[in-house]
């Protein structure tokens, strides 16, 4: 499955019974509560994206709250940390801020002789953040890849390096931007270098951080800084920028409901990637995890670490894709 865009995001949320008001969003009320099994024990292992850790670490905090005795060890070093761990069996779950690759994909085929399945358990929108003081009113997609890429396929005419070229005055005005990033490792690096910067390459200037809260901390530390991360690492040194496709286009904010709506251009789907064989019963411990993260409570999780809960039409293909 490849990332949505902002369209698609839009059409598989019609219909759906998601409330909005301002920056809050409810779980569908169609969402059934987790209803717990019995005999579910054991470990297992998670390793993938950085940008879920956090999201991941809740959910099983809620997950042991039926099951204390089972131990699940999580690492999010980087989305791509999870198709090998998932091909050598070193992990039983892997979450990607992006959709796998079709090379990935094809080594995992390779190994078992079917793909691996995806579950698409949340939406995020993904910053671009600069510091709190920074008075940036917006910018269009073109600029953000003006300022990230050396390719500029984006089509601005010239590269973006001081502030004043954006709009600021006064001090900002010949001030130099300081650009914070993710590493190659990161799903949100290839997310970002994708639909941001056209698929060009990254500037050399680009400080590559292990993980979104650096990011967010080096934005907060430098006046002069931007970053991008996923809006759950949002904090109050730094501010969200508003963005727009295009500059006919008005700028929008990385609202829930923009991400909703399909008009903030940079949203997309948090996966977790499991292994399971057609036509066979999952592991009862994946199985379980999985139904607790498509749960009522579940779901609440999501909207607690800053992410946004999928539509009951979701719910119930990724479901039906663990057979349930």
């Amino acid at each position: 499955m490849s990332p949505p865009s902002p369209q698609i995001l839009a059409l598989c949320l019609l219909g759906t019974a998601v409330t909005l008001e301002a920056q809050a969003v409810e779980v569908d009320s169609r969402i059934q509560p987790y209803q717990r099994a019995r005999g579910i024990s054991g470990s297992a292992s998670s390793i993938g994206s950085d940008t879920m850790n956090n999201l991941m670490a809740l959910w099983l905090e809620g997950f042991r709250r039926h099951y204390p005795n089972v131990r699940i060890q999580i690492e999010g070093k980087g989305s791509s940390t999870a198709p090998p761990a998932l091909i050598e069996g070193t992990a039983q779950f892997g979450p990607m801020s992006r959709a796998m690759k079709s090379t990935e994909k094809d080594k995992f085929e390779e190994r078992f002789g079917y793909p691996p399945t995806p579950l698409r358990t949340s939406l995020d929108a993904l910053a671009v953040f600069v510091n709190k003081d920074n008075p940036l009113e917006g910018m269009t997609l073109p600029q953000v890849d003006a300022v990230y890429s050396k390719t500029r396929r984006g089509g601005h005419g010239e590269q973006i390096a001081r502030w004043g070229q954006l709009g600021p005055d006064g001090e900002w005005a010949t001030a130099r931007i300081s650009l914070y990033g993710r590493n190659s490792a990161s799903g949100t690096y290839g997310f970002f270098k994708s639909v941001a910067l056209f698929k060009g390459d990254y500037r050399d200037e680009v400080k590559e951080q292990p993980g979104s809260a650096s990011v967010v901390q080096g934005v907060t530390e430098d006046r002069y800084g931007v970053g991008y991360s996923g809006i759950g690492y949002r904090t109050s040194g730094v501010r969200v920028v508003p963005l727009a496709e295009t500059e006919e286009m008005p700028f929008v904010g990385a609202s829930l409901a923009n991400v909703l709506d399909g008009s903030y251009p940079l949203g997309r789907f948090l996966y977790l990637y499991v292994n399971k064989t057609p036509g066979e019963p999952l592991d009862p411990l994946v199985r379980e995890f999985a139904r607790f993260v498509f749960s009522r409570e579940g779901q609440e999780i999501v909207i607690k670490d800053g992410y946004m809960p999928v539509p009951f039409e979701v719910v119930v293909e990724e479901l039906a894709m663990l057979g349930e």
